[in-house]
């Protein structure tokens, strides 16, 4: 069917190159390619002798001549981006010289956030859109008429959240109501490490992301508030009662544009009382910072350092137990009556080891990458310019997450969130 070439090699691309290993009949050929070529090599040998053909090569994705020629020599179908965000534009770039379709997993931010002309636009932006994260859609968006112009596709954010969470968006919005009025994105995980603090992914991702001001989407514009400031308790299934938090999340941002009168959007994740100690604490101390400090005539970035020395989320696999349960409570109208629905997946940490070699966050990112890459290479999806998951039809989306290993479930009934 055809050919991707996936960039990143670290835990969440590691799934999704298994499954595109299971799903041979889609993914024909691949190429693996990351900085650390190694590593590639090491996943290449654990896969081969399936029916996917597999090539590695080395790779700086902050580097687009070096990204062009890799692409115009593998001469891909897809580009897989599952490296950094920071990487975004310039896979992004690479995509349009060498006319080549596009995905990704989650939006564009900078890793210097001193640069003044980045500082300059997103200040501008904090003042007109009324949040302040560091990853917003405007970045990605403003190629919408590049890609149309060169009639290539590029889907953004199909990992879980975003991802799966905006096809939960489309498929209730398509299938159970007329509309939509509010919309609570819940994202638990039940599992247990270990390790006294550990992040499930990129730690300078993840930091920067938990200890920035929560927002949410209510009556046409954004409500900023304090970190971690609206906690709420809730009953996850098959996971049980949770602490959970108020956060800023990218898919807010492209829900409120395209789900048509939504009143309401919040995204709410849980945290274990040790995280959240361990992280004011690091942020007390300067740890999380981004700014270079000269240490011992050396130039370091303290949330980079702080980095090398936490758990690598790719080791987390064989010691986390427990499960995952992300979806999305839906309240709305359906034939002129109120109705509220739910729909979430639980994963298992532990089945997901043992069929990839992965804990369930990096296992719920790398499943929905594949499936996004499946839609661009069967032409299910496909319409040039620039969409999120939610612009497509969400049904042969639904279907694949069921097949490919994570089975939806369906509450007509759901305890709200008040």
């Amino acid at each position: 069917m055809g050919k991707a070439l996936i960039i990143g090699c670290g835990g969440v691309a590691s799934v999704a190159i298994h499954k595109c290993c299971q799903n041979s009949e889609v993914f024909e050929e691949i190429m693996i390619a990351s900085r650390t070529k190694s590593k590639c090599d090491a996943l290449k040998a654990k896969l081969d002798g399936g029916k996917t053909i597999i090539h590695t090569a080395q790779v700086d994705a902050d580097n687009k001549d070096e990204l062009v020629a890799l692409i115009n020599s593998f001469k891909p179908d897809l580009v897989m981006n599952i490296a950094l965000p920071y990487q975004d534009l310039t896979i992004m770039d690479a995509c349009l010289e060498c006319s080549v379709n596009y995905m990704d997993t989650a939006n564009y931010e900078p890793e210097n956030l001193d640069d003044p002309e980045w500082k300059a636009i997103y200040e501008k932006r904090c003042k007109e859109e009324g949040f302040s994260a560091y990853f917003d859609y405007s970045w990605q968006w403003a190629y919408k008429k590049k890609f149309e112009e060169a009639g290539l596709t590029a889907l953004l954010g199909s990992g879980f959240d975003p991802g799966v969470t905006q096809a939960y968006c489309a498929y209730a919005l398509k299938h159970e109501f007329d509309e939509i009025d509010t919309i609570d994105i819940l994202d638990c995980n039940g599992g247990d490490h270990g390790y006294p603090f550990a992040t499930n992914f990129n730690p300078e991702i993840n930091l920067r992301e938990v200890s920035a001001p929560g927002s949410y989407w209510e009556n046409g514009h954004w409500v900023e508030i304090p970190a971690m400031s609206i906690k709420r308790e809730y009953n996850f299934d098959q996971v049980g009662m949770k602490d959970m938090y108020l956060l800023h999340h990218e898919e807010i941002e492209s829900l409120a544009k395209n789900i048509p009168g939504v009143k309401r959007i919040r995204f709410f994740m849980t945290f274990g009382q040790s995280y959240l100690t361990h992280m004011n604490c690091l942020e007390n101390v300067g740890m999380l910072s981004t700014t270079p400090i000269n240490y011992e005539g050396k130039e370091i970035v303290p949330i980079q350092f702080l980095k090398a020395l936490l758990p690598d989320p790719a080791s987390l696999g064989p010691r986390t137990k427990g499960k995952t349960n992300i979806g999305c409570i839906f309240t709305g109208k359906k034939d002129g009556k109120e109705k509220t629905y739910y729909l979430y997946n639980v994963c298992d940490h532990q089945e997901c080891y043992q069929e990839v070699g992965s804990q369930a966050i990096s296992y719920t990112t790398g499943v929905p990458a594949m499936i996004g890459a499946m839609m661009l290479l069967t032409g299910t999806w496909n319409k040039p310019g620039v969409y999120t998951v939610e612009e497509f039809d969400p049904d042969p989306y639904m279907e694949a997450l069921n097949k490919w290993g994570l089975p939806w479930q369906e509450s007509f009934e759901p305890v709200l969130v008040d």
